[in-house]
């Protein structure tokens, strides 16, 4: 079964808030054995509407990627998320 990943594009506009999302977001990944590649590092714009925070998360396969997104926790940390700025979001298989 090939791995999955969260691969999001993100536009914080209050830091506090998304610091409470962060925190409830990582307890959800842990739970659901995600391992963070990468998170608001150095990128390069190359193409397209992009955001200043990139973020990409490995799961073990597409059913755990999305009971991480539905799960209590996710939805309670994303409350967070949804008012400390702009996000894109979405789930790809791996190859």
């Amino acid at each position: 079964m090939p791995k999955a990943y969260w691969v999001a594009h993100v536009t914080v506009k209050d830091p506090e808030l998304y610091k409470l999302y962060a925190e409830g977001a990582t307890a959800a990944f842990k739970k659901y054995g995600a391992n963070v590649l990468a998170r608001g590092g150095k990128f390069e714009d190359l193409e397209g509407n992009n955001r200043p925070r990139n973020v990409v998360i490995e799961f073990p396969d597409m059913e755990t990627a999305k009971a991480c997104y539905n799960s209590v926790e996710y939805q309670t940390a994303r409350k967070y998320r949804e008012d400390a700025g702009i996000a894109n979001l979405i789930i790809v298989e791996g190859a």
